[in-house]
């Protein structure tokens, strides 16, 4: 038996609460009069149609040309395809062939304050067209909110040499980091995907312009200008050189989601109310933070520090829940949290106690029947193991079914039919995110703490671990 160090219970609880405190704080500045965020906390949280409301637009094509069944089919995925991209899983999009219009629902942003629908489409843009260039030459540049140039208006030969439009794009996947062996510097590309006919047309595009530049635009604004290596014969390349992971995701982003088969208007567009709206929300934070209190004084009255160490992890599961939803890490952008996600976090937190009482409760039988406080914390934590991962395991493939089934990659749609719910997709995200914390917070920390705190005089009495006093 190895017992664990001392400080590893307070270096362990110190990090599972500044955690929890970024978490749902976030940290962030001000550069000037803009909002600067460097963590995103619970505020950046895009909340759910069901409890902020959202928007109901209908665009329509902009073009005077017949427009064909499926070509507003691949309309309607390019929409969706630009909703995912941005994680809002909560929307519900709706074809009309006989006027040829679609109807999109979504909900606002995180940060809204004016609740302006015109601003919410532009931030879709639903409207952009994505074209591939020869060459570079612009007309005119502005100035970014960020302080950037933006370069507008293609000219000579880049505005008249279209190499590829959105529609040839197939995919553009996830940013790749590489390191300059020379240097130690890292850059991230962004691999793209072509379809058959823009294999052909990129194929005689590069082996004409290779050692040149082919600039990518969305409508009449330059978004980047790679040069040509080499001859790309295969429909597959990648866009090399950019400095940062978020500028690399921005663009890739931008690319995925540009394949319209032609120019979408907005013919009208509108604020919807939430369907429970912030009162429910508020209710169940409520009802959450009373449930909190009473359950913490149960556990701590019944197993004692146990007990205490138990509530912590508890708050370190929901703060890792909180964190994947809001994109607190750089790795994982955030999503749509409706009603429903809140209430697989509740269910995730109502299983991180029970894995804390079943851990406690071995321990508090070993003790009283006899075992010294070092052995029965090891064998409390060994033999409940088990018990805990079993109960975890399954609802853990519950949540994936969910996820695959009702996200939006429609996975499993080939068994169960394409459906795409958000709001049954973000209980399966909470509640697997929650399983996930459990493992980590109600299971490795925990018992990390348990068995780190029996080497401290003043917390080595059994009877704080639940037996008898003398």
């Amino acid at each position: 038996m190895k017992r664990v160090r001392k400080p590893v219970l307070l270096v362990v609880a110190i990090l599972i609460l500044l955690f929890t405190f970024t978490s749902v704080w976030g940290i962030s500045g001000r550069n000037g009069d803009n909002k600067v965020t460097y963590i995103k906390g619970v505020s950046d949280i895009r909340w759910g149609i069901d409890i902020k409301g959202g928007v109901e637009a209908t665009f329509v094509p902009s073009t005077s040309t017949n427009v064909t069944k499926n070509q507003v089919d691949a309309a309607e995925a390019v929409i969706k395809r630009r909703l995912i991209s941005k994680n809002i899983v909560d929307y519900e999009i709706y074809k009309d062939y006989n006027h040829k219009r679609i109807i999109v629902r979504f909900p606002w942003k995180s940060d809204e304050q004016s609740f302006n629908p015109e601003s919410e489409i532009n931030e879709l843009a639903v409207t952009g067209e994505l074209t591939f260039r020869e060459g570079k030459e612009y007309s005119s540049t502005a100035t970014g909110s960020d302080g950037s140039t933006i370069y507008k208006t293609p000219s000579g030969t880049t505005a008249s040499n279209v190499i590829l439009l959105g529609s040839d794009i197939e995919s553009a996947s996830s940013p790749v980091a590489s390191q300059d062996q020379t240097t130690g510097k890292i850059t991230y590309a962004v691999p793209l995907k072509l379809t058959s006919s823009g294999t052909k047309k990129f194929a005689e595009a590069t082996e004409k312009l290779k050692g040149q530049t082919i600039s990518i635009w969305m409508d009449d604004e330059m978004v980047s200008w790679p040069t040509v290596n080499s001859v790309i014969s295969d429909g597959s390349c990648e866009i090399e050189g950019i400095e940062s992971a978020s500028e690399a995701a921005k663009l890739a982003n931008t690319i995925e989601g540009g394949a319209l088969p032609f120019k979408l208007t907005t013919d009208s567009y509108s604020a919807i109310s939430p369907t429970l709206g912030s009162s429910s929300l508020m209710a169940m934070l409520k009802a959450g933070i009373i449930a909190l209190i009473l359950v913490s004084i149960m556990m701590v009255c019944i197993f004692r520090f146990p007990g205490v160490l138990i509530i912590l992890s508890i708050l370190g599961q929901t703060a890792l829940t909180f964190a994947l939803v809001s994109g607190y890490f750089p790795f994982a952008n955030g999503f749509t949290m409706t009603l429903p996600g809140l209430a697989g976090i509740i269910l995730s937190v109502g299983m991180g106690v029970d894995a804390g009482i079943i851990t406690a409760s071995r321990i508090k039988e070993e003790l009283w029947n006899g075992k010294t406080l070092d052995s029965a914390v090891y064998k409390g934590c060994q033999d409940s193991f088990w018990a805990i991962f079993d109960g975890n395991i399954t609802v853990m493939i519950v949540a994936i079914l969910l996820i695959l089934v009702f996200g939006p990659k429609n996975i499993l749609s080939s068994i169960f039919g394409a459906s795409t719910t958000g709001s049954i997709y973000s209980f399966g995200i909470t509640l697997f995110a929650g399983v996930i914390g459990n493992f980590i917070m109600g299971v490795y920390a925990v018992r990390v703490m348990l068995k780190a705190s029996t080497g401290f005089k003043c917390l080595h009495k059994p009877w704080l671990f639940g037996g008898a006093k003398k």
